[in-house]
């Protein structure tokens, strides 16, 4: 660095510092590090001092202290300047003039109602298993007892994924079932919240995705007794301590026996309304014991475990408990229709 450059920095900084525009605490913290910061434009100034010739140290000196004292006054001059507007705006503020509301959030039903029934099912030792939406064709069909020319497929219309002919959305979330079985050693004691697609047209009851929550328990002497004490207890908690349970025959291809489950209705306390169609009686799930082929096909061997599972829609039981009437209401998030459900969380 030549000695003329040198006793020139001074003079540009001072110029830097008499130009130098403040309009906000942004700016002002930018002024302060490069001028009066631990690690400032100066301090090099000040470290050259030493290659000064001895008659010219002096007058550097003078020079850079000039700048740094041009920059304390200018700091706090901008300083003053800023702190002075924000209490003129204070001042002007009219402290007794009403505020504006900030609109709060809420949770969506879904969400509560599957937030209920987990919690629920952790109480007596359930643990929550999730997993992918989009499946191939064995953990969605086959391990579940239905081969590729079984008639059970027909029950359910399938999204297939374009070029991809073993790949669907998955239908239900008994995918996960199979997934965990095939990895796990039993006892399995899991629920297995989450959104599955079925190809249907939508309207007010029926719609081309809704969310699930499938139970499973597989161990040693797992009986049909243990599956009704477990959706009796889980029926009390969910819609109230009086509430008593019906189990009908059904069909399923992945359990053996069957059945769907109804509970007396909780709008009317089983006396009879338009929910219930004057039976007293609302179904809410379907349930069975696990198909010995299921286990089976998952290396799990049927002479010495058993295991029941059951699924619900959360929809359906969001619906039945918020007579909701129209299940298009559930996703086009109208914050009209949500924020109705603000205090139930």
């Amino acid at each position: 660095m030549s000695e003329m450059s040198l006793f020139e920095q001074p003079l540009h900084l001072l110029n830097e510092v008499q130009d130098a525009v403040v309009n906000d605490a942004e700016s002002l913290e930018k002024f302060r590090i490069r001028f009066l910061g631990t690690k400032n434009v100066l301090k090099d100034l000040f470290s050259e001092i030493k290659n000064v010739p001895n008659e010219q140290k002096k007058e550097f000196g003078q020079r850079v202290n000039a700048v740094k004292q041009a920059a304390e006054e200018k700091y706090n001059s901008f300083k003053e300047s800023l702190e002075s507007a924000v209490v003129k705006v204070a001042h002007d503020l009219d402290l007794s003039a009403p505020g504006d509301m900030m609109a709060l959030g809420s949770r969506h039903p879904v969400s509560i109602v599957k937030n209920q029934i987990i919690e629920i099912f952790k109480k007596i030792g359930f643990s929550v298993e999730e997993d992918r939406e989009i499946e191939d064709d064995w953990h969605n069909f086959s391990a579940l007892n239905m081969p590729d020319d079984h008639p059970a497929r027909d029950m359910q219309d399938t999204f297939f994924v374009q070029q991809h002919p073993d790949v669907v959305l998955r239908t239900h979330t008994s995918s996960v079932q199979i997934r965990v079985l095939e990895n796990t050693k039993p006892p399995v004691r899991i629920i297995m919240p989450g959104r599955v697609y079925r190809n249907e047209t939508i309207s007010a009851r029926a719609h081309c995705f809704f969310h699930q929550v499938e139970g499973l328990y597989v161990d040693e002497k797992v009986s049909f007794a243990d599956l009704k004490q477990t959706l009796d207890y889980f029926s009390r908690e969910m819609f109230g301590e009086g509430t008593k349970i019906k189990m009908r025959p059904s069909y399923f291809p992945f359990t053996e026996p069957s059945a769907e489950v109804d509970v007396t209705c909780f709008l009317c306390n089983g006396a009879g309304c338009n929910v219930c169609k004057q039976t007293g009686w609302v179904e809410i799930l379907g349930c069975g014991m696990v198909d010995p082929a299921v286990l089976q096909n998952c290396g799990i061997d049927p002479e010495k475990y058993s295991g029941f599972a059951f699924g619900m829609g959360v929809e359906r039981i969001t619906m039945l408990k918020y007579q909701i009437k129209d299940i298009r209401l559930l996703s086009e998030n109208d914050s009209r229709f949500l924020s109705q459900f603000r205090a139930a969380w």
